[in-house]
């Protein structure tokens, strides 16, 4: 367990916690309330749409009624004394009729009505004055087979003020064949107030305006507000479009226009009352915290200074404490370790079991062992380090055993002496061997320079012989003795290379200086090419060599930098020859031919410092990932009859000369084997080839 320590920091935070809080449910209450009011005025908002929609359908519903009426009306005695009479009553009846004409096929009016309500509107400019405006209402009436309306026009009227007015023309249709037309003149605030539903027009003012916002006729007037609704329909008539607009002014919708809201804040209200209490019982709390940290601080600080790891567990097995000591020990946080059971993190997953037995018979109750057991950990990286722990039943203040605690010690440093003296002993043995190594390598070379001097010796007086014969004019045929000569001679010819081998070996075993010469980079290709050329005919490996003649002398041990050439190459062709066994096509098919290429140009990556580069590649089944990794350790090997000494001393040889050597996978597969050795320094008066 961990004990608190608080501090004016920490109770700072805590005080602006609170604060933040508080200042969040603050604002919570005011979103929620402005919340509300968009909620209020998007539902005024869609009333008053739905509003301006009933109206419009009240307006058309009440100009179709209209128009069933006058086309009752002319269904009776067609005399204009008799029409007379039941036109006057349709006009008591539709305030918003202010004139009712019947006219002939020609527009000339046969007999009108005027409504009873208000002075003629056409008392000042007559109707003589709107015929046009009539007869093309007339017009578009006939067309549609129905009624028409007008565009709306304004009637000046005697008491100063104006009208806007708009005409009806429905055709009078008797036995299939056009009798006239009834015109009726509209007053466009009247239809306002009559045709629209009572209900729908209170408190709000209605008026019909043009598509550009042009009022033509208001009827009622809106409420006091300070926020303006409007809601805007057409009205599409035959002949003609009107915009019925609806304007409501409404206040401020209430602080709490609902339900809702109030509760809401009814709630964030007891909330911050809450908030209140808890902040002045956390103050207590503070001070009691603050007390019980002052009283605790001291034992937490020896606990977390000693050395020794402290662990504590319950009766399950469970850790229920760790100090920093242990932590470090293990590699692993308190956090990780806490409340953990079998197996424990730093368990090698190896002596989990073991372990978990031997955890089991101690937290039964059997007798721990006062001195303690050695034991394994491991840490979080998973290397493992021995320890030494003491266990002690874990008594509380009431004398009850709630669990065990363990008292913790690396002893690896111990380990590690021993561990050292063990690896100073492994490496004198390694040395050992190379030394034994190095003694065989100057007892080989002191043991057979002496035979291949002999077979020097003997190749060269074979060849005085046969020379001899051949000019004594010998039976043996000329060709024949060339070819004997030929053999002699590389016989002595491979016999030295041996023993200047032998010769670099020892001396390389021993660390002495070698002589190094500027060597033309194609001459250590021909000096190799014998040996190559047989081993390659003996596989079916074809030979190809590329020199690019740019290139300058390097300044090499010629015999030690020919060995190299000359393992690589048998190691390409060996890789190629094991590819070919290890997957002989079926049914004699065709195999990939076997090409080993030699290649010498300028280093790319040294131009400017005069370096050569040496490569040879293969085709053969290339170097696996395992074996890379390991590919130039002594004593390494993946050939049956190999030692792992030659890639090794190849290595060597070049570093030695100041350069590298390094492979790299072939395309479309195989090995480069690539290393670089020093250009020459040009004569006096003598300038680098570029």
């Amino acid at each position: 367990m961990k004990f608190p320590r608080i501090n004016v920091s920490r109770a700072s935070r805590r005080w602006a916690l609170w604060a933040l809080l508080v200042a969040l449910v603050v604002a919570l209450l005011g979103i929620l309330v402005w919340l509300a009011g968009r909620y209020e005025s998007s539902m005024v908002q869609s009333r008053l749409e739905h509003d301006a929609a009933e109206t419009v359908t009240d307006i058309r519903s009440g100009l179709t009624r209209n128009i069933q009426t006058f086309q009752a009306l002319q269904s009776g005695e067609r005399t204009p004394g008799a029409w007379h009479a039941p036109a006057a009553e349709v006009l008591r009846e539709h305030r918003e009729i202010m004139r009712l004409e019947w006219r002939s096929e020609s527009l000339d009016v046969l007999a009108f009505v005027e409504t009873p309500y208000r002075t003629s509107v056409f008392e000042r400019l007559g109707r003589a004055s709107m015929q046009a405006d009539v007869a093309l209402t007339c017009t578009t009436a006939r067309r549609l087979s129905g009624s028409a309306y007008s565009t709306s026009y304004f009637m000046p009227q005697p008491d100063g003020l104006g009208l806007e007015v708009l005409d009806m023309c429905l055709p009078i249709v008797v036995g299939g064949r056009l009798a006239g037309y009834t015109v009726a003149t509209y007053s466009l605030q009247d239809i306002l107030g009559e045709l629209v539903g009572r209900q729908l027009a209170r408190g709000v003012g209605l008026s019909f305006t043009e598509a550009d916002g042009t009022r033509l006729a208001l009827h009622g007037v809106p409420s006091r507000g300070n926020r303006i609704y409007i809601a805007q329909q057409l009205l599409d008539l035959p002949g003609n479009t009107l915009v019925v607009r609806m304007e409501s002014r409404l206040g401020t919708p209430a602080l709490f226009p609902n339900v809702l809201t109030a509760l809401v804040t009814a709630m964030s209200l007891a909330l911050m009352a809450v908030l209140f209490l808890l902040a002045r019982d956390m103050r207590r709390r503070l001070k009691v915290e603050h007390d019980l940290g002052e009283a605790l601080a001291f034992r937490k600080a020896m606990e977390d200074s000693v050395l020794t790891g402290l662990r504590a567990r319950d009766l399950q097995g469970r850790i229920t404490y760790v100090n920093p000591a242990f932590c470090k020990m293990v590699g692993v946080e308190a956090k990780d370790l806490l409340n953990q059971s079998f197996p424990s993190p730093y368990w090698p997953p190896e002596l989990a079991g073991v372990y978990q037995q031997r955890q089991e018979i101690r937290l039964a109750g059997s007798n721990l062992p006062r001195e303690g057991h050695e034991s394994v950990f491991m840490r979080r990286d998973g290397t493992r380090f021995p320890v030494l722990i003491m266990e002690a039943p874990l008594i509380n203040a009431v004398g009850k055993h709630t669990g065990w605690m363990s008292a913790i010690l690396d002893v690896s440093e111990q380990r590690r002496v021993e561990e050292l003296s063990r690896a100073s002993q492994d490496r004198l043995q390694a040395t050992a061997r190379l030394a034994m190594v190095g003694e065989m390598a100057s007892l080989l070379s002191h043991e057979l320079n002496q035979p291949l001097a002999a077979i020097s010796s003997y190749a060269t007086g074979s060849l005085n012989l046969l020379q001899e014969e051949t000019g004594a004019a010998a039976p043996t045929p000329a060709p024949l003795s060339e070819d004997l000569q030929l053999a002699m001679r590389r016989i002595a010819e491979q016999a030295e290379r041996a023993g200047k081998v032998i010769k670099s070996v020892h001396d390389f075993v021993r660390r002495r200086d070698q002589v190094r010469e500027a060597v033309q980079p194609r001459a250590l290709l021909d000096a190799i090419m014998p040996l190559v050329s047989l081993q390659a005919r003996k596989l079916g490996v074809r030979v190809v060599i590329e020199v690019d003649e740019a290139c300058e002398p390097v300044l090499c041990d010629r015999t030690m930098v020919e060995q190299v050439l000359l393992n690589l190459s048998r190691n390409g062709m060996q890789a190629m020859q094991a590819l070919a066994e290890g997957a002989q096509p079926a049914g004699g098919a065709a195999q990939a031919e076997k090409v080993l290429t030699l290649r010498i140009r300028p280093a790319a990556s040294n131009a400017h410092s005069r370096w050569v580069e040496f490569a040879v590649i293969d085709r053969g089944e290339g170097i696996a990932g395992d074996v890379a990794e390991r590919l130039f350790t002594p004593f390494f090997t993946t050939k049956e009859e190999g030692m792992g000494l030659g890639l090794s001393l190849c290595r060597t040889v070049i570093e030695q000369h100041g350069g590298f050597l390094g492979f790299e996978a072939a395309e479309p597969q195989g090995t480069i084997f690539s290393f670089t050795l020093p250009a020459a320094p040009a004569r006096e008066g003598e300038s680098p080839q570029a």
